[in-house]
């Protein structure tokens, strides 16, 4: 680690990486983790809870006075009236991660009075860490990194989550899906939100779009996104995307032509409009 990094991004990396040894020991025997199900479709395994436990030690042992949001535990770690919190995916992708789909990732972000200003997303399998300090750009193995210049919708790789249980918005989410495939040259479904976001920062993807996302799925790739000179929002296009459930991201050019395509779709304008369509009841949160 660089002695040019922030403190608080050295001590996020090592606890990103001590998480990443935990998954990639497991990874060589994915028959023999144990798996129990949250939800429909919606699986935590105790890697899950052995990363979580990791990241935490090493946040809280650097760091006492901060509060902590992670996807397993909450908060019910670390001081709950804290400026500086820590959001935390311990392992985002799990559903991909016990098939032996090697596309998951770890998601670490440090919140300071509601602005992200730090933040890691390591990928154990591939070895990729990107990075991020607010004002300092984005990085993936220490290298600088950039959203693409695609100019045109038409020419965009895009990425984005597909349903996955019932309470999801499933004919809302195929319509959205739908539009937007015929406007773009591809659309992926990974599996993993927060790596989603990484690679749009990197320029691997154009745009990524989803719904029914929590804060710790997107806290970490938002400040990679806009440090890497892209966008990130709701689908009306507003900046407040963390708590409400749905997010795009892109690059400045691309990121405006999917608003206009998402914004009529958007869950923070239809909370004041029609009820939801017939076989539409509300989302839940992206699998980990």
């Amino acid at each position: 680690m660089s002695s040019n990094l922030h403190p608080m991004l050295n001590v996020a990396i090592r606890a990103a990486r001590a998480a990443g040894s935990i998954i990639n020991r497991a990874a060589l025997d994915i028959e023999a983790v144990r798996v129990s199900q949250k939800n429909m479709n919606d699986f935590v395994t105790e890697v899950d809870h052995a990363s979580e436990a990791t990241i935490i030690e090493q946040l809280l042992t650097a760091y006492p006075n901060h509060g902590i949001l992670a996807e397993e535990s909450g908060t019910q770690h670390g001081n709950p009236n804290a400026d500086h919190v820590w959001i935390i995916d311990p392992l985002d992708g799990t559903t991909n991660f016990i098939h032996g789909f090697p596309v998951y990732c770890v998601s670490i972000a440090l919140q300071v009075q509601g602005r992200i200003e730090q933040a890691v997303i390591y990928d154990p399998s591939r070895n990729d860490l990107f990075t991020a300090t607010k004002g300092r750009g984005a990085y993936m193995n220490e290298r600088r990194i950039r959203v693409s210049k695609r100019t045109r919708l038409s020419e965009t790789l895009l990425s984005t989550g597909f349903p996955y249980r019932k309470t999801d918005h499933f004919n809302r989410t195929l319509r959205i899906i739908g539009e937007v495939m015929q406007q773009a040259a591809g659309v992926r479904r990974p599996g993993a939100a927060a790596l989603d976001l990484a690679y749009v920062a990197a320029g691997f993807t154009d745009g990524f779009f989803e719904t029914g996302l929590q804060p710790w799925d997107t806290a970490a790739g938002s400040l990679l996104v806009t440090e890497a000179g892209g966008l990130i929002g709701n689908y009306s296009g507003e900046a407040d995307f963390l708590h409400r459930g749905e997010c795009v991201a892109a690059n400045p050019r691309i990121y405006g032509q999917l608003v206009q395509i998402l914004q009529k779709h958007s869950r923070v304008n239809a909370q004041a409009s029609a009820p939801a369509d017939e076989g539409d009841v509300p989302a839940g949160g992206e699998p980990a």
